[in-house]
């Protein structure tokens, strides 16, 4: 390749789908990755494209609605450019409605979604029995039912994202090597701890999530939010249970006895998991910044290049369009960015 326009450094969710956005708009893009695509919690095995709340509206929300939108032509697009099966699926999500108190909050957001989510989503409230034994466990016999959530299956994603830039004329490098041109960091973990370590407070953390693939075949029935668990049903006919939530681990690949709890939790919550057998056992780091949202705009310690990292639980889904805003300020010099992404929203404050 010539000189490229743009060096993407890190093949994660977020650094693939900046890279893709710029290749898209004829930029020759390079991506350098240390370890290998999907490297960290990006190769994760949940892929839960899940939204928040329909209440108490802000840009971070907004955001994520106009991302998750965007998604299904997103990803059928690089679907159908290189035959590779993201696990893309918009089958909504179910949640139990544990008793009088949350029906009123359910109500509430169904009543809200019909104005927030524009006409393009719903938040309903269903009998359980709609969905036979496929239902969470509910006291009250009754589960909210979104229609915007969607899932993937985040390596194979990964995987056809990197294909569709090599069609598009991208390159990918795996090592070390030097980035020319514009530089966009995406490189996770890794590089919030950089921060944290230059400024000597947390700045971001990687968050280790532990998961695990069970066997069983549920790919056309929308996925489960319960118990703080994320039950994702995929493509290929397994089922994925996650994830923990641990800030404090002495090896961040490693599964443990958190990760059979969450099993036990899992199998509770929906008893046609009970003799589903595990497939696979999965841990890694997820970026966590200070803010709790997205991290976009100039990188503090090298404020030439542009920094996209965080998204903790929401990077899948909101890769698109953090992607395009991405490419707005790397090509164009344009900053559609919300106040809450700026990093300087995760930096200590100046002394006066």
């Amino acid at each position: 390749m010539a000189i490229p326009d743009v060096t993407v450094l890190g093949a994660g969710i977020l650094g693939l789908s900046a890279a893709y956005a710029c290749a898209r708009r004829g930029a020759r893009v390079r991506v350098i990755e240390t370890h290998h695509v999907g490297a960290g919690s990006s190769g994760g095995v949940v892929g839960a494209l899940a939204p928040h709340t329909p209440e108490k509206w802000n840009p971070k929300k907004q955001v994520q609605f106009d991302s998750l939108i965007r998604a299904e032509a997103w990803w059928t697009e690089i679907a159908g450019a290189t035959g590779c099966d993201p696990g893309y699926a918009r089958l909504g999500r179910l949640q139990p409605i544990a008793d009088d108190r949350a029906l009123a909050l359910a109500r509430d957001r169904a009543q809200q979604a019909e104005t927030l989510w524009q006409g393009r989503a719903a938040w309903h409230i269903r009998p359980a029995t709609e969905f036979a034994n496929w239902a969470p466990v509910t006291s009250t016999g009754l589960v909210t039912h979104d229609t915007l959530t969607a899932r993937l299956h985040p390596a194979k994603a990964c995987a056809a994202m990197a294909a569709a830039l090599q069609g598009l004329g991208a390159e990918i490098l795996i090592g070390d090597h030097a980035p020319t041109g514009k530089v966009i960091e995406a490189t996770g973990a890794a590089g919030l701890a950089e921060l944290s370590g230059h400024f000597g407070v947390q700045v971001g953390n990687g968050v280790k999530g532990q998961a695990a693939v069970l066997g069983y075949d549920a790919r056309t029935l929308p996925q489960l939010f319960v118990d703080g668990l994320h039950i994702v049903p995929h493509t290929d006919g397994t089922t994925a249970v996650g994830s923990t939530s641990e800030r404090d681990y002495t090896d961040p690949t490693g599964t443990d006895a958190l990760l059979d709890a969450v099993i036990a939790r899992a199998r509770a919550a929906v008893p046609v998991l009970r003799d589903a057998p595990v497939r696979a056992r999965w841990a890694g780091l997820r970026p966590r910044a200070k803010s709790h949202a997205p991290m976009l705009g100039a990188h503090p310690l090298r404020p030439d290049r542009v920094i996209l990292n965080g998204g903790f639980k929401i990077g899948f889904g909101m890769a698109p369009e953090l992607a395009e805003m991405a490419a707005d300020l790397i090509l164009d010099g344009r900053a559609r960015i919300p106040p809450e992404f700026d990093p300087a929203a995760s930096l200590p404050k100046p002394t006066p």
